[in-house]
Formats: structure tokens, C-alpha cells, sequence
């Protein structure tokens, strides 16, 4: 681990020399923002530390830091980041379980964000790093959240939040959804349920965005397929640290519905952490998330609210916040993860 001044210190300097050096400044940027959240919050074994919370491992953690390592081209690093989490989390189905703790995993369900992020990142690195191994392992997770992370309802397939949220009602966490996810698998799989749960996910967003609401952390589906909010942790549905990634999610895809979902799916002018479905801020404080998220629905402000984000997490450092800034610079400025054919 590097001290978080070194590691602010080397985003900057590395985004000067992708300058100086007449490389593009954004992924220049972007790879130093991944590297210093590798350097920050990865073990040399490979296990990502929630430093902040209790020094706990989850697999969203190790997710995201997969996405970085690729988009960092940092090849090793992957490799030790994978090697780790299916050594210590890989579950007899193929899931990761999603915390590790003291030692040992203290709860063996799967979070459907972080194995549909694994795998994406799998298959590219497969490609990146010219490992047909990693991409092999990439197709097999992906079948596995098809196989045991996903319900159908109403005549669609649509995934839910892990192998726990199956049981009716089927319990969904609509910011796990990446449209960009979703195409690179059906591509490398061939499996046509990849573009069934995608359809399905868009058309449970536009249910609990109809007339104007923010999406909610946690939703339900009932037997005709429609989604409703719902609490799980909170008094009642809110948009907070889980829905924000809505936007960043569907702000990188090539599709302009997704972006338009993208553009509505924050509070306007108020990056405050909670709020209301009808955008009543509940809190406060800001997070470097709810920045990222109106960069992602703001093209014309994005370079600005990148910054912040970057100055908040500067001043109250996080692993989250870390994460989703670094995240946030490579999914909205640089086609390091994917690149559209015909970009807009």
C-alpha cells in the first residue's frame, strides 16, 4: 500500500507525462486513477482490502479492482487479483462469494454485480493480455450468473441481486446492471439469455423511473414481470450508494437509450449521498459516487465533476470512493473496458 498524497501524487503526475508524452490525456488520467487504486487497497496476494471498514474483503472489491488492472494493463496484477478471488471465493456453482473476512468467507452468497463484473473483465483481459485461459474462465462465470443468478417473470429473464434473491418475490439491485456488461458477454458466450436479461433490466428501469423518479437501491418483480421499489436496510426505498452507479453504468454504453437512462437516473443539481425516489435529499454529505453519477448524466460538465469527485475523495479518502472515481474516469472518458463501432 502506498500513502493516499503518493498515490494522488502519481494520478497527476502520469496524466501530465500521457500529455507531455502526446498520448491521450483522459487514458492517461484514467490508468493513474486505476493504478493508484491498486497500489491503494491491493495486497501483493491479490486480496482487495476494504481498508475503511473493518479490513474486510468482498467481491464487488475484487470486481472492480479487475476492471482497473485491464484498463490499466497491468497484467500481473490482474492475475493475482483473480487468483485470489477464486481461490478464496469461488463457490461450488461457479459465484463468488461476496465477503471474506478474519481468514475465512463469512457469508457465502453472491452479489450478481461483482461476478457480472468479474467476468466482463475476464473475457477482456483475455483478449488484452492474450491469455485464452482468463477469457475461458470469464465465459464460465458468466454462464453461472445466467444459470444461478437470474428468475424469469411475465415471459422474460431478468438477473436478480445474487443466488439468494430468487426466491418470489425476486429481489433485484438495478444498479448491477451494465449494458456494457451484458454485450461483451453475449459476444464471447453466444448465449442469447445475455440480451433477454438486458432487454428485461431496461424495461424494469423504465418502471421505476416512470414519471420522473430516481431509480431505487432495491426493487421487487412481481409475476408479470413489472418491478416495484422496495427497502432492504433502510425504513423505506431510497436512491443512495447503490443507485448512483445506475448512471455511470449506462452512461458508457454505445446504445443512446441507455444514455438518455443515464441522463434522467440522478438528482439534478444535488450530488448529496440519499435521497427520496422523488429527489428529496435525506442527507447531508456528498460522496465522490454521487459526482461520478452526474458526470455520467452530464457530458458538458463531466471533465468539472470528474474533478471534484477526484478533490472530494482527496480529503475524505475511501475504498468506495476510490473505486467509483477511478471507475468513473474509465468508464466515461476512455474506451479502455469497450470501445463502440460507431461511438456517438
Amino acid at each position: 500500500m502506498i500513502p493516499l498524497r503518493a498515490a494522488v501524487a502519481a494520478v497527476v503526475l502520469a496524466a501530465a507525462t500521457a500529455c507531455s508524452a502526446g498520448g491521450d490525456p483522459a487514458q492517461g488520467t484514467a490508468r493513474a486513477a486505476a493504478a493508484a487504486f491498486l497500489d491503494r487497497y491491493a495486497d501483493p496476494d491479490g486480496r482487495v482490502v476494504r481498508r475503511d471498514q473493518g479490513g474486510d474483503t468482498v467481491s464487488e472489491g475484487q470486481a472492480y479492482a479487475m476492471l482497473l488492472a485491464v484498463a490499466a494493463g497491468d497484467a500481473d496484477r490482474f492475475r493475482s487479483v483473480w487468483r485470489w478471488s477464486a481461490e478464496h471465493l469461488r463457490r461450488p456453482d461457479g459465484l463468488l462469494s461476496w465477503r471474506w473476512v478474519d481468514g475465512r468467507v463469512s457469508d457465502p452468497n453472491s452479489a450478481t454485480d461483482a461476478d457480472l463484473d468479474a467476468a466482463r473483465a475476464l473475457v477482456v483481459a483475455g483478449t488484452r493480455f492474450a491469455d485464452p485461459a482468463l477469457a475461458a474462465d470469464g465465459r464460465a462465470l458468466a454462464t453461472a450468473v445466467l444459470d444461478h443468478a437470474t428468475a424469469e417473470a411475465g415471459g422474460s429473464r431478468f438477473l436478480v441481486a445474487g443466488n439468494w434473491a430468487r426466491a418470489a418475490p425476486p429481489t433485484v439491485n438495478p444498479s448491477y446492471l451494465s449494458p456494457a456488461a451484458t454485450t461483451t458477454l453475449a459476444r464471447a458466450t453466444g448465449d442469447p439469455r445475455w440480451a433477454q436479461v438486458a432487454a428485461a433490466g431496461r424495461g424494469q428501469l423504465d418502471d421505476l423511473m416512470a414519471g420522473g423518479g430516481l431509480p431505487p437501491d432495491w426493487s421487487t418483480v412481481d409475476g408479470s414481470g413489472r418491478a416495484s421499489p422496495t427497502a432492504l436496510g433502510t425504513a423505506e426505498p431510497q436512491y443512495g450508494l447503490d443507485a448512483a452507479r445506475t448512471a455511470p453504468r449506462f452512461a458508457e454504453s454505445c446504445a443512446q437509450d441507455d444514455r438518455a437512462v443515464a441522463a434522467r437516473a440522478v438528482p439534478r443539481g444535488d450530488p448529496r449521498g440519499v435521497h427520496a425516489l422523488d429527489g428529496t435529499p435525506r442527507v447531508d454529505w456528498q460522496h465522490p459516487l454521487g459526482l461520478v453519477a452526474a458526470a455520467a448524466a452530464d457530458p458538458g460538465r463531466r471533465a468539472e465533476l470528474l474533478d471534484r469527485a477526484d478533490a472530494l475523495q482527496a480529503g475524505t479518502p475511501t475504498y468506495y470512493g476510490a473505486a467509483w472515481t477511478a471507475l468513473g474516469r474509465v468508464l466515461l472518458t476512455t474506451d479502455l473496458l469497450s470501445a463502440c463501432e460507431d461511438p456517438a
